[in-house]
């Protein structure tokens, strides 16, 4: 096995003439899998892996990026023609991806373990469906200027972020001076608290409706015209997607990217060397809950429904899970981590649960229903929790750290000087 995987990497090492082959190979054969059955257990995976193979050769980082922006901008939504429940899970993806890149800021840049970051998700949701909805009238009367419309989604992407940042903030101060443990517990339980809150919001006043949720939550409306196809949510996740990506790859070599870094790694000696540990920790709740805040809206948009129940911690352990799987504190590998579990939940595991329902009711396996593995999704995060704090605590693309010798400190030193 390992001659073989040898003599893979020497022809792949011959450069582009191999590579450019392979590549335009692979993704003739991911769009031919994807378009021919849309719908089929690995579809979408096939499709990310073709866009991902790109970053395994020796082209320029410009052409990269637009071959990137070819699969995902045209082959993709060109597969989505063939079948809306492509889309929708292409969708899906892209907010997972966006979720867990704003919980990585807390756990991979600054090692807080922060189990609570769904609550941020669902007051992002409720947000723009409370207002956006007859829901509303309940406790508000403004002449006529409540419900508001689909038009205000693009103003509620704001408002989502902001409430986001305004919670995180409340919710950093008390809680941003324990650690370990104690801190998953705590963030644990806020969770649990939001959620039950909005479950018995119904008295006095009818404000969240309870268990029932709230329906009939407007789509997005552009220049008049609503949003209301997949493949018109989908460009607004891609977008958001792209930005959050840009947004993290900033902070992630700015000063504060480096404060984060040196607390994750060694918090005495970060506070020794003056770095204000309170609010650099702040400082990264208050970031990470903003982008749960932004994509609760859009969940609540791309839905038209949400409930507490669409907002249980098994979601927080699913994207803790998304960039343990990817390697914690690496953009790429929080990417690839998120792709993988999604498409795990949404259609591998559903993929094998028809087959054994096929096989179950063809009298060719006696599997007990509970043994589903759709049904058993808790387990599978679970089981890829431990099995990667075992044998790869990294990830699959762990964080890069990049050595630093005396003598290369010591030339920086004398380059420095006048």
């Amino acid at each position: 096995m390992k001659t073989w995987i040898t003599k893979l990497k020497a022809v792949w090492g011959r450069g582009l003439p191999v590579q450019l082959p392979a590549l335009l190979l692979a993704a003739g054969g991911a769009f031919w899998l994807a378009y021919a059955n849309p719908s089929g257990a690995f579809s979408m995976l096939a499709m990310l892996g073709a866009a991902c193979l790109v970053f395994l050769t020796q082209l320029p980082r410009a052409a990269k990026y637009g071959w990137c922006a070819l699969v995902l901008c045209v082959l993709l939504p060109l597969v989505g023609t063939r079948s809306s429940y492509f889309m929708d899970v292409a969708t899906q993806v892209g907010m997972y991806v966006v979720l867990a890149l704003g919980l990585n800021i807390t756990v991979g840049y600054c090692g807080l373990f922060n189990l609570g970051y769904i609550a941020f998700y669902a007051l992002g949701a409720y947000a723009y469906g409370l207002l956006c909805t007859n829901q509303c009238l309940n406790f508000l009367a403004a002449g006529g200027l409540f419900p508001l419309g689909g038009g205000s989604f693009w103003l509620f992407l704001l408002i989502g972020g902001a409430i986001g940042c305004l919670v995180g903030f409340l919710i950093a101060l008390p809680v941003i001076r324990i650690s370990g443990d104690y801190l998953c517990i705590v963030t644990l339980a806020f969770c649990e608290i939001i959620r039950n809150l909005l479950n018995n919001m119904i008295k006095p006043l009818n404000i969240t409706n309870g268990a029932k949720g709230i329906a009939n939550i407007p789509k997005p409306v552009l220049f008049g015209k609503t949003l209301d196809s997949v493949t018109y949510m989908y460009f607004i996740v891609l977008l958001l997607a792209a930005a959050v990506i840009l947004v993290c790859h900033r902070l992630e070599n700015s000063k504060l990217g480096r404060a984060w870094t040196a607390i994750r790694e060694d918090e005495t000696a970060a506070r020794a060397v003056g770095i204000p540990i309170v609010k650099m920790k702040i400082a990264s709740f208050v970031i990470s809950a903003c982008f749960g805040g932004v994509m609760g809206v859009v969940f609540a948009a791309k839905q038209g429904f949400v409930s507490p129940e669409s907002f249980t911690v098994q979601i927080s352990f699913m994207v803790l899970a998304m960039v343990i799987l990817g390697g914690t504190g690496n953009i790429p590998g929080v990417i690839m981590g998120a792709s993988l579990i999604s498409i795990l939940n949404l259609q591998i595991l559903k993929a094998f649960s028809e087959v054994l329902s096929s096989a179950r009711v063809n009298g060719g396996l006696n599997i007990p229903e509970q043994l589903d593995p759709s049904k058993l999704e808790k387990f599978f995060f679970g089981l890829i929790l431990i099995i990667m704090m075992i044998f790869r605590p990294g990830g699959i693309l762990p964080t890069k750290k990049k050595p630093v010798t005396l003598q290369s400190a010591a030339a920086r030193g004398e380059e420095a000087e006048p």
